[in-house]
């Protein structure tokens, strides 16, 4: 009888991972032991996306959730990304609606989307890169023009021994000017706790306000959060949130939300035999730094928008004439499409941990938006006199070359998923974190600049390297990738003899997180 119940249990194993997820969720529900058998199904972790270009909203939205949940899966996240000409709110409401109360849902509208086509399983890589204003204009015309900005990828995820939720950034109605980052970090800091006994999460996957400066809030995560933890995402977006508990109704009449961060604890209620999950980061960047090294003298900021700034060469007093400055750059580039930035370094204090004396090193980039005689006129604030940069355009070579490295860093994980070596993570990505790289890779989401390349260049050194590992990419204007080790500055610094500047938010990047997981060890 044993043996008989032995194979009726993998008999009914079999029947059930065939099944649909919310026929999956009621066969769970039949016994004791079918349930038993429907978390054997979904012992390892999982990873679900599709991508839609149909240009009507709800029939893009039916494609992509009826692909993720055409197989077993029990969505304990979900990140929505639409093209701007669709419906946020109409977006997140029909997602919403299909995952159940209990699922962490962030929607966000992007300007290009990158995954397999829900229908045909081909991959796309799409960048509309119009703004909002351009689109409107164009929806009234043809078929075609009407279509741009139209467009949905979903990815869902199971995470055992994980838990996940939204926790967001406020800002008060009363104060516009006052974001409560101090607040923010405690509440990071209290939920890890709460599930997993320490105050570290294993990851952060963030969602900045289009109108909010993410600089100095990254900064201060960067200085809360060891090294081990992972932080990437979107830096200037739109987007709606709904957490696990589905509360944060009650503060919406109080509080703006400057961001949105999906937060990843380690579960201390984690079941016997569940294996881990690991998150690996690397970065493509598209920029290159050029010219002498500059110092800011003084710096005026107009709100929260522009800086106007003087500036010489580090080293001396005369102050430079920064249109003649631009002039000469705009002589020396080839190509007149080449967007012009200048990356700042920023010796700070941490605000959350005043009473440490050591100052840490940041490097920020701003968008160069003109000049005259006087002033070199900047996109956005935080640069004080006395910051020293470096101009940086985008190029297409680097970009190519550092895609290349990002593939290199992949293929060194895929060696290491096939094989009984354990390899650091950071002999694995150059910004990796979480530990030994032994573990089979189950998927990826990207952030990608909508400045970058052409078609299927950017998805390239993942998607060759795990061709089939579900894989989602969210097109954005500033993308987050904690990079530790300095690698965007690291020539530059190692050349006046100092420490690489830290960077949280980069321009002309991509941004690879990677999953993976390592099976509970035979002893367990």
């Amino acid at each position: 009888m044993g043996c008989l119940a032995a194979v009726n249990d993998d008999i009914l194993q079999n029947i059930l991972s065939r099944l649909p997820a919310l026929s999956f969720a009621w066969a769970a529900c039949v016994s004791k032991s079918w349930n038993k058998v429907c978390d054997r199904v979904l012992s390892r972790p999982k990873l679900v996306s599709a991508l839609s270009l149909n240009p009507s909203l709800p029939d893009a939205v039916k494609e992509v959730l009826e692909k993720v949940l055409s197989s077993p899966i029990r969505p304990q996240f979900a990140i929505a990304s639409i093209g701007l000409q669709f419906s946020l709110e109409e977006a997140h409401q029909l997602i919403t609606e299909k995952l159940g109360s209990r699922t962490p849902v962030i929607t966000n509208a992007t300007f290009g989307i990158i995954g397999r086509d829900a229908l045909t399983n081909t991959m796309k890589e799409v960048r509309w890169n119009f703004d909002p204003e351009e689109d409107n204009s164009n929806s009234q015309g043809s078929d075609a023009a009407s279509n741009f900005n139209r467009g949905i990828v979903l990815i869902v995820g199971f995470l055992p021994g994980l838990k996940v939720d939204t926790i967001p950034l406020l800002r008060p109605k009363r104060e516009p000017r006052f974001t409560m980052i101090d607040k923010f970090m405690m509440d990071i800091r209290d939920y890890t706790a709460s599930v997993s006994g320490c105050i570290a999460p294993a990851g952060i996957i963030l969602f900045g306000d289009q109108h909010t400066d993410m600089t100095p809030v990254l900064a201060e995560i960067d200085c809360a959060m060891p090294e081990e933890t992972v932080i990437v995402g979107d830096a200037s977006s739109r987007f709606l949130f709904r957490s696990g508990g589905n509360s944060q109704s009650s503060i919406t009449d109080l509080y703006y939300f400057d961001a949105v961060a999906l937060v990843f604890a380690g579960d201390k209620d984690k079941p016997h035999g569940i294996g881990e999950t690991r998150f690996h980061v690397t970065l493509s960047t598209g920029v290159m730094p050029f010219g002498p090294e500059l110092r800011a003298v003084s710096v005026t900021s107009k709100g929260s928008e522009c800086s106007w700034l003087t500036a010489c060469m580090n080293g001396y007093d005369e102050i430079l004439d920064s249109q003649r400055l631009l002039d000469d750059i705009s002589d020396e580039m080839d190509d007149e499409s080449t967007d012009l930035y200048i990356g700042v370094i920023q010796k700070r204090p941490s605000s959350i941990e005043p009473e440490k004396l050591e100052l840490r090193t940041y490097l920020a980039f701003y968008e160069v938006l003109g000049g005259d005689e006087e002033y070199l006129v900047v996109d956005g604030v935080g640069i004080r006199p006395g910051d020293t940069f470096l101009f940086y355009h985008s190029d297409s070579d680097t970009a190519s070359s550092s895609c290349l490295n990002a593939f290199e860093n992949l293929k060194v994980l895929k060696a290491a998923s096939s094989s009984k070596t354990r390899y650091s993570i950071r002999d694995v990505a150059a910004a990796g974190g979480g530990g030994d790289g032994n573990g089979e890779v189950f998927g990826c989401l990207m952030f990608s600049c909508h400045y970058r390349g052409e078609s299927y260049f950017d998805s390239f050194p993942f998607y060759s390297n795990f061709p089939g590992a579900p894989l989602a990419g969210v097109v954005c204007n500033k993308e987050i990738g904690r990079d530790s080790t300095g690698s965007s500055t690291s020539m530059w610094q190692q050349a006046k003899g100092e420490s690489p500047a830290r960077c949280s938010l980069h321009v002309c990047t991509t941004v690879y997180l990677v999953l993976s997981f390592v099976p509970p060890s035979p002893d367990h």
